[in-house]
């Protein structure tokens, strides 16, 4: 049996997959890293061994080997091991944003679902019988075939005769029988223009169909773009919920020691560049779409934000570096008013 890399990794790779984990692969250990990269090597060696042999080769080298050897290895795996973390983390907040929405949504839209359920269950009670699935009336008809255009243009005359449909069909069939080539080729070339004209017809319903489908996955695709945003912006709330008593007690604390040794308010940060973005496109947005929920928009928001080119964010960048400017000369003068307030302490 031939092996030309080591593959004590796969059996790990295929348990990942049937989990449902990260796409991305979980890295491979130092000793793993520095197998791969000997394994040819010792092959070439010894040709004739085995992956159990070599494996016992690669197992007693590693373990003789210094650390400065293992040290690049060792740091690789590291490195990968942060990035591979990371991406679960992130797969993680997301997937549990997602289930925030989820369960947000769950108890708004329980009557809703018991309401189409109720309305379901009536129609069906109407009429058990399967009903035939209604024809598009965009569809362009199928078009007869020559026999059946000769047929619809004799039938008026022969019910005249007072024939039933019965005569009539059997008629008309007897009669396309009996027509020579020339007599059958009007209704023949009237049946290949009627099936030219509906192919022509056919091509742009489809092409229609396919533009309809296409924007409405566009629809789908922005749709679930903001309601990924809104959930993360709802996990954002559930971590801070914890932090809110404690926050609200500080600043209490803050405020009383203020009043107790007068010390002026401390300046407030600027905000970000993102902040002043938002407090802006929010204006303009709600002039847009009256009555859309907060979520909602706090997910186009940050969904515009990300759409922006790096000019358009430099100009914003720009407000907030020049509001730092003067947020630092008014934070040098408050720090100066509370070494005075200590100074008065003291005394």
């Amino acid at each position: 049996m031939n092996y030309d890399r080591p593959t004590m990794d796969k059996e790990q790779e295929k348990k990942e997959k049937k989990k449902g984990g990260s796409e991305k692969k979980k890295p491979s250990p130092p000793y793993i890293l520095w197998c791969k990269d000997q394994w040819n090597g010792i092959k070439k060696e010894n040709p004739e061994a085995e992956f159990k042999e070599i494996s016992i080769v690669l197992g007693a080298k590693w373990k003789n080997a210094t650390a400065e050897e293992k040290k690049p290895y060792e740091e690789k795996y590291q490195a990968e091991k942060e990035a591979y973390l990371q991406i679960i983390a992130k797969e993680k907040r997301e997937a549990d944003a997602m289930k925030l929405l989820e369960d947000d949504h769950k108890q708004k839209t329980a009557m809703e679902l018991l309401e189409q359920y109720l309305q379901f269950k009536q129609e069906a009670d109407k009429d058990n019988k399967k009903t035939k699935k209604e024809r598009d009336p965009m569809k362009p008809k199928q078009p007869v075939s020559a026999f059946f255009l000769f047929s619809n243009e004799r039938r008026a005359a022969l019910l005249a005769e007072n024939k039933n449909i019965l005569e009539v069909a059997k008629v008309t069939g007897e009669e396309w029988k009996s027509m020579t080539d020339k007599q059958k080729r009007p209704y023949e070339e009237m049946a290949k223009k009627n099936k030219e004209k509906y192919l022509e017809e056919m091509e742009a319903y489809n092409q229609k169909k396919e533009e309809e489908a296409e924007t409405s996955r566009k629809e789908e695709d922005e749709q679930m773009k903001l309601q990924k945003q809104e959930a993360l912006q709802l996990l954002k709330k559930k971590e801070k919920t914890d932090n809110i008593i404690k926050s609200n007690d500080r600043r209490r604390r803050r405020r009383r020691e203020r009043k107790r040794m007068a010390i002026p308010t401390k300046p407030k940060k600027p905000a970000s560049s993102f902040l002043l973005f938002s407090k802006e496109t929010r204006k303009s947005l709600l002039e847009e779409r009256p009555g859309i929920n907060n979520s909602t928009l706090t997910a186009l928001i940050a969904v515009k934000w990300k759409e922006l080119s790096e000019d358009e964010k430099a100009v914003w960048n720009g407000k907030v570096a020049h509001a730092m400017e003067l947020y630092k000369k008014e934070i040098a003068e408050y720090n100066k008013s509370l070494v005075s307030a200590d100074d008065k302490t003291q005394q």
